[in-house]
Formats: C-alpha cells, structure tokens, sequence
C-alpha cells in the first residue's frame, strides 16, 4: 500500500515574510562585504545556509540581495524564522530551525505493513532526519484515515502525538484505532419490476455477508466495486430490451457504530424494445455484402446492447485489415416507442487507408529488439492491418517476459504524411529467471519435493535454460533442459532434454524394485499457423531394471531381454492449442498427437498418443468441459512391448475413485502392470462457489469419467470398460493448484480397488 503526500508550499509564507521583514526593515545603502556569520544554527549544516545566500564576501551587498536571501532560506523548509541583520560590513545571518524528527512509530497497526508506511511516510517528508511540520503531519493522519476506509474500517481513528526531546527534536507517534470492519448488511434494488431482487443481486459482485466472505471479502464495501457492479446491471437490462434502463441515484448509509452498511440502489427500467431491423448507412468500400455479414443484431429478438457493441467491433477490425486504422462505427438506435421497436443504424466512416512506416519499441531494458521483433505479424513498409497488430500484441504477451496487461501498442500519424502511421510497442519487464523450492502431496503419491532454477529469457535472447529436480513416493527425475523458440528466422524452435529417471509403478505389492532411466532427448517444433505446431525428434534412452524382488511379468522380460533395456525413439506430433487459459480454461479448445517409434536398440515399439479438450462456456460463470484421451502400444517384430512403457489408469486424470495406477492387467503377483492400450473420457461442469463472487480460480465441478486400460491381447470392449460419478473443487492456491474429487463407482468389478476422496496440491492439472 503506497500513501502519497503533497508537499506543502512555503513559498507564499515565505514572500509574505519577506515583504514584511523589507517594508519594516530600514533600507541600507549598498556596501562590499567583509564578513558573513551565521547564527542559531543547531543541526543544519552552515553549508546548507551559504549555499542559499544569493551574496559572497567581497560582493556588494544591497536590499534586493537581502529579500532575496530571505526567500531562498525560507524555500528550504527548514527554518522556523530567519532574519538579516546588518552591523557594519557584516551581515548576520540568525536561524530559527525546525524541529527534526527523530522517531516515527506506530501504536495498534494491524491492517497496513509498518515497513511500507514508514517508507511512504518518508518519501512524503515525514521520517527520521525530515523537519517536522504540523501541516504536513495533518494531512498524512487524514490520508491514513482515508485509507482505512477503502478497507472498510470505517472506525479507525488515527491520533498523532508530537513529543519534544533533546536538541530540538521531536519523536511522532500514530495511534490507530483501526475497530472492526464496516460489513454490507443489506443491499435493495428499488424500482426493479422485469425482474426479481434477487436475479439482479446475483450479478453483483459486492453481496452481504455469507459463508465464504471471509475469502472473497465481497461484504466489504469498495467504491470501484459499487461502480463495476452498477454497470453491471445496467448491461444485464440493455441486454434484455430495457433501452432506456437508468440508475436514478444510490444511497450508502453506514450505522451509528460504523459497523453496518446499507445500499439502496434506485433504477428506472424503462420500457422493452425488441429489434425491428438493422440498416447500414455510411461508406463500406463496396464491401456491402461482407460487413452485413459481421452483423450480430437479430431483427425479431431484444435489444442487446452487447451485440452492438459486437458489431462495431468486427466492423472495426474488419476496416483495419484493409488499412482503415482510424475507422468510425456510429451505433444509432431509431427508437418507435408506440409499438416498442427500435432500428439499429451503424453509419460508416473509413477515413484514410495508411500503411505502416515504423514500428518502434520501448521498455524493453534486458529483451532484445530482435526477440520483440520476431513476434510480430504486422511488418513495416506494410498496409496497415488491424487483425495482424492485434495478433502481435497477444504473441508478445504469451512470451511471458513483461508484466501482465502491460503490452500495448499505440498508432500515431506521422505528420506531414496522411497516408502513414507509426506503431509505438511499450512493454514492462518482469523477472523471468525464479529459483523454486517446493512441495507438491497427493494420496497417490503422498509428499514430494521439487526444485528448479529456471531462465525463461537468458541474456535477453528469448531462449529457455532450466534445471529441474523432483522426488515423490514413486518418482525421481532431474531434467537439464534448453529451448530456443527461433532456433530458424522462420520460426523453427529446438528444445535438447538430458535426464535421469528412477520410477517404481504404482500400486505394486513390492517397493524392492525401480526402474532407472538415463538418457536424452532433441526436438524441433514446427509452427505451420498461429495455433499449429508439428514436433519431431530423437532420443536415447537406457532403462534399467534395479531389484531382486521382482513382480513376474518383469522377471519374464529381463529374462527375455536382459536387465537393461537401450531404445532410441524417433518422435512426431501435433498439437493445436486455442485455449483461453492453461489453468483454468473457459473456452476453447486443444488438441495433441504424438507418436514415438523406436527401430533400433533393445526395445523395438511403436507408442501413439492422442488428447482432445473442449471448454464450451454455457453462460459467464458456467463452464462445461470435456476431455478424451486414447493411448495404444504395439511391439514391432518379435519383440514385447517394453513393460516400462504401458500405460496405468485411475486416479486424478484419468478415472477418477478408482485408485491411481489400478486399472488395467494384474499379473500372478498381484502387481498392477497397466497395459498397451488406454481409454478414458471425462466431463465435468465447473460452477462458482456461491458465495465466491466472480473469482474464477476457486470452482466447484461435477465429473463423470470412464475409461479403462487393456493388456495386449485384451480386446477393448464396452463390458470390461470402468465409470464413476462424483463432485469435486479446485482451487489455484497461493501454493500451487488444488484439486480435490469425492465419487463413487457407477460402473466397477468387485477386484478393483476404490479410492473415493482424491487429492492433489502443488502441481499443475489439466
């Protein structure tokens, strides 16, 4: 929390003090200095005071000099009182100081961070060393009091105690009183008709206080908030016909004891008008026909103030992909209020086709131009075109290096040139190099640990170098991994791995055997559009088989094959991901297919992968997913399917309530050895937490998931397949994302193995 002061002025006071001092002064006639002394001095350097005087020794001295003094000593802001007394050819400087200060403290402060207000005190002129003014002081107690009301601590008393000590010094103590926070108690929609209070008050974000308020804070009244959630209602009524929807006024009254709030909110609904037709009007470069197709606006249906405001925004876009950067769109309803209908009219004004001569950048202290550059779809010497700028900006913030919202690209014309424009990029960087300790816990595969050091922009070249380390129950890795984005001018990026892996399955009736994995990896990635990318590489990989107490179907293969296994495996894939958000998606979609082939080495396979997610938004808080994912393994020649590289199902991403890694074949020994072939489907619908407000990050879902995973000699049949049914929560913690499943088998054998609460922190889920 930052608290800003403005200084107070001294120059008035001290050209009034002045004018006083020159007119009740007697005028002396000019002379040369011999002698300045200074007196009264207690703290303040005499340098500090020399350095003010317009006049030296040896100067001639006058009245004009002496007024001038006196107004650059007071402008210091140090001094209580100054005055100039003439004996001879000296001149006598006497000083009145200002008290310093020499502590500030705080008494009762909970709310705010003392280092923090101590340090915006300061820059304000309030700290150790700073002059003391009571002016200054008072406005720095009611801007703290103004501060605790925008927390809703509409109780909180400041009280500012001055205490003089030694050598004109004072110590200043704030004494909060800061109470209990001012709660919303009720909130009432006055005038309100079409629909019910309640319907209406679900749209807010501010409510009255509920079970969770304690998390959301929503019961604290905000200024802003009130604001947002009136436009609120004002879209939900344009939305729905009420053209003429207004809010006439609002009343927030606060109790005796400044602990309840009350929000009256009066709104004239106005009447409902339903759309009797669209016109276009204006110049649309003989492109009619095209701009009537980017019309939202639905004759027949209500008013909707958002498809209006849609329609101007394709038109927009659409005039800037053909160069029109300075467009005009004008909405103009023609309202009948007699039959209730009411005509849209958007009127036209391209201006001028430009094109494109500079693009500049700014803010940029570590990126490179280069790595700003490249992202860029709209070039110089090019047509403008609103499409491929708007692009730009969205590649730029993908790249992670700036400050969220903080890309912006502005146009300005270039003067003298009506057919020219200047694109001005301004980013703000942020640090891209972390150091990370962390815990990640789950029931599958309980604590676990993780480090990294990352730098996603090393030397400002846009490239990845990262080290990760992290160790669970059943897993160990450490990774050392370089990508470089534009390994080629077009794009091409190139990602090389080396690792080493230890792994014990899960669910298996021994934790006297591992399976260690040294090996590397070198990938390309081909983007073919701006969502389309192809991989391809190699890699090597040496799995060992560590142990002596054996499940069978290992023992068969190192016997077959012996205790180590070498493959080299030729990788190839696709993905197209369009997703709003990696976390927490609301739309969307993605889209991956891989293939890893190995020919040469000890394990000769061929292993298929294939994922598809779907975010279909119902309304603004209502969010139905689905996700399929189909994996398939076939050994080549006479070879087995190397069994490190089966597929388990069960547990959080996959079926959920049947344990993690419990699906599919169990050998002789009881050991689950998952299988070559995988299925599994699920569905959920993401809700918000009432009494949540609009926080996307904490959701409740409903799942259903199916699925199973078959040997390689089981057939997939619809018998054998497994479902389940249940509620769950996620949560994007301040520790890493949570995801919590209760559920129940709907479909089951009386051999599997159930687990209905599930649980996972500090990992990222899909």
């Amino acid at each position: 929390m930052t608290f800003a002061f403005p200084p107070f002025r001294w120059q008035p006071v001290a050209a009034l003090i002045c004018v006083v001092a020159a007119s009740s002064a007697h005028a002396v006639e000019p002379f040369v200095l011999r002698d300045i002394r200074v007196e009264g001095l207690q703290r303040t350097d005499p340098g500090t005071v020399f350095a003010a005087l317009p006049f030296r020794v040896g100067d001639t001295y006058n009245d004009d000099k002496g007024s001038a003094a006196l107004r650059s000593l007071f402008a210091t802001g140090l001094f209580k009182d100054v005055r100039l007394e003439v004996q001879g050819d000296v001149v006598v400087v006497i000083i009145d100081e200002r008290a310093s200060i020499a502590n500030v403290s705080f008494v009762g402060l909970k709310e705010f961070d003392k280092d923090i207000l101590l340090k915006s005190l300061k820059d304000a002129g309030i700290g150790e060393g700073q002059p003391y003014d009571k002016a200054v002081i008072d406005r720095a107690e009611q801007e703290i009091k103004r501060q605790y009301r925008s927390k809703s601590l509409y109780a909180a008393d400041v009280v500012t105690t001055v205490t003089p000590i030694e050598r004109n010094r004072v110590n200043i103590t704030f004494t909060m009183t800061e109470g209990d926070v001012a709660q919303i108690k009720e909130i009432r929609i006055v005038g309100a008709k079409a629909f019910s209070e309640g319907s209406l008050l679900s749209q807010f974000e501010l409510t009255t206080g509920g079970w969770l308020t304690w998390y959301t804070k929503n019961d604290r009244y905000s200024r802003a908030k009130l604001n947002a959630d009136l436009e609120t209602l004002r879209a939900y009524y344009t939305n729905r016909g009420y053209l003429e929807f207004a809010v006439d006024s609002t009343q927030v009254t606060i109790s005796p004891d400044k602990e309840d709030i009350a929000i009256t909110i009066n709104v004239k609904e106005g009447q409902r008008f339903t759309v009797a037709g669209v016109r276009l009007e204006g110049t649309y470069l003989g492109k009619d026909q095209e701009f009537s197709t980017l019309v939202t606006v639905k004759p027949g249906e209500a008013y909707r103030s958002e498809d209006v405001a849609e329609t101007s925004r394709r038109m927009t876009d659409r005039f800037g992909q053909y160069g029109y950067a300075f467009a005009q769109i004008d909405s103009r309803p023609q309202i009948d209020r007699v039959s209730g209908l009411v005509t849209v009219v958007f009127n036209a004004v391209p201006q001028r086709r430009v094109y494109v001569r500079r693009i500049n950048v700014a803010g940029n202290s570590k990126t490179r131009d280069e790595v700003i550059r490249r992202e860029f779809r709209q070039f110089e010497s090019a047509w403008y075109d609103g499409t491929k700028i708007k692009l730009s900006r969205d590649r730029l913030e993908r790249l992670s290096f700036f400050k969220e919202g903080t890309v912006s690209i502005d146009t300005a014309e270039v003067p003298g040139a009506i057919d020219q424009v200047d694109l001005s990029v301004t980013v703000e960087e942020k640090a891209t190099g972390n150091l990370l300790i962390g815990a990640t816990y789950s029931n599958a595969e309980k604590l676990g640990f993780n480090a990294s050091v990352r730098q996603e922009n090393v030397f400002g070249s846009g490239n990845y170098l990262g080290i990760e380390f992290n160790t669970s129950k059943t897993n160990r890795n450490l990774v050392l991994s370089t990508i470089d984005p534009y390994f080629t001018v077009d794009g091409v990026s190139r990602a090389v791995d080396v690792f080493y892996r230890t792994s014990r399955p899960l669910n298996s009736q021994s934790n006297a055997y591992q399976l260690e994995t040294p090996g590397a990896s070198l990938r390309f990635g081909v983007p073919f559009s701006e969502f389309d990318t192809v991989y391809f590489g190699v890699g090597y990989e040496s799995t060992k088989i560590v142990g002596d107490v054996l499940p069978n179907s290992y023992i068969l293969y190192r016997a077959q094959f012996g205790q180590r296994a070498t493959a080299f495996p030729f990788t190839i894939g696709w993905a197209r991901d369009n997703r709003d958000s990696l976390l927490i998606p609301t739309r969307g979609s993605f889209q991956r297919v891989s293939f890893e082939w190995s020919a040469l080495g000890d394990a000769k396979y061929l292993r298929t992968n294939l994922q598809y997610q779907y975010f279909y938004p119902l309304s603004q808080r209502f969010t139905l997913g689905f996700n399929t994912e189909l994996g398939w393994g076939k050994p080549i020649g006479d070879r087995r399917f190397p069994i490190f590289k089966n597929f388990y199902g069960g547990g959080l991403g996959s079926v959920r309530v049947f344990d993690a890694g419990s699906l599919g074949p169990v050998d002789v020994t009881g050991t689950y050895v998952g299988g070559t072939k995988k299925f599994n489907a699920n569905v959920e619908l993401y809700v918000p937490v009432p009494g949540g407000g609009n926080d996307k990050t904490l959701r409740l879902f409903g799942f259903t998931d199916i699925g199973n995973v078959w040997g390689e000699r089981e057939k997939i049949t619809g018998s054998s397949l497994r479902a389940s049914a249940g509620i769950g929560l996620s949560w994007i913690s301040p520790v890493g994302p949570l995801r919590i499943s209760w559920g129940v088998p709907i479909k089951s054998q009386s051999n599997d193995r159930i687990e209905k609460f599930q649980f996972q922190i500090g990992a990222a889920f899909q």
